[in-house]
């Protein structure tokens, strides 16, 4: 594993990287810079945002944290990587989903490629699609290491629109177990970092570390809060409960065993 970024490359060897996310459609300038305050605030590892080069620009100019944009168009990204932003994720395919198209790993290949081209040797995160099965997962990921990707994340399957509270609680549950299931595979079938996110919490966050994460992404969580502090105190809770000690570890191996992870057929 090697990224540009020392402090980033440290963290991810140390397996305590948080991802803040402001939000892959969210261009309200006033919450980003919130959100991006508070990660400043909390020592956060470093910044998800959308792909605008506005939104990058109007960030680097005060945030002292290393900037990931996330972004399936490659031009978008070019230009992004222009305007000054330190990493890249290919990921967050909601605008596939909505519409009700799924990305194959084929196709998931070819973009890799055409980025890689466009912007050289840029730290690369690419997510792994959860729709897929964990064998194809699995292989997917370490061709994804072979090409010479940075870092992988994990994504569940996070239904917007429920409305009602039991219903939510369901869908957060199953997106979670989805994501936590292939961080635990994949992180055992490469040696590059993975992150686990979609309905990533304080609650959960030393089980992702336990099943082999090398840190997590926290977004929907930090968007309710209503102050810079409350943010920023949130982040700092997320990091305590992201250090391993034998009580968080106990519940771990709990739900471990209560989402009856076994081993795929390989």
């Amino acid at each position: 594993m090697n990224l540009s970024n020392i402090k980033l490359h440290n963290s991810f060897r140390s397996k305590n990287v948080i991802k803040v996310i402001t939000g892959i459609h969210n261009t309200n300038i006033y919450q980003i810079a919130q959100i991006a305050k508070a990660a400043d605030l909390a020592r956060a590892s470093y910044l998800d945002v959308s792909a605008n080069t506005e939104i990058v620009k109007f960030l680097k100019s005060f945030s002292s944290l290393p900037l990931c944009i996330s972004s399936i168009d490659p031009i978008d990204i070019y230009n992004c990587i222009s305007a000054g932003a330190d990493l890249v994720e290919i990921g967050n395919y909601d605008v596939f989903y909505n519409q009700g198209m799924y990305i194959t790993s084929f196709q998931l290949v070819e973009l890799v490629k055409e980025v890689k081209y466009l912007v050289g040797d840029i730290d690369l995160c690419v997510t792994i699609p959860y729709y897929l099965d964990l064998n194809e997962q699995i292989h997917l990921a370490q061709f994804l290491e072979s090409l010479g990707v940075n870092v992988l994340q994990t994504e569940g399957l996070l239904t917007h629109g429920v409305h009602h509270l039991s219903s939510q609680l369901s869908a957060l549950t199953d997106s979670l177990s989805s994501s936590l299931l292939s961080t635990h595979f994949i992180s055992q079938s490469v040696s590059i970092p993975v992150i686990t996110s979609s309905g990533m919490s304080s609650t959960f966050a030393s089980t992702a570390i336990y099943c082999g994460a090398s840190g997590i992404g926290i977004g929907s969580a930090l968007r309710v809060k209503h102050n810079i502090t409350s943010m920023a105190r949130y982040i700092n809770e997320i990091k305590n409960c992201m250090l391993t000690d034998d009580v968080n570890l106990y519940q771990s191996r709990e739900y471990l065993s209560i989402t009856n992870m076994s081993e795929p057929m390989l």
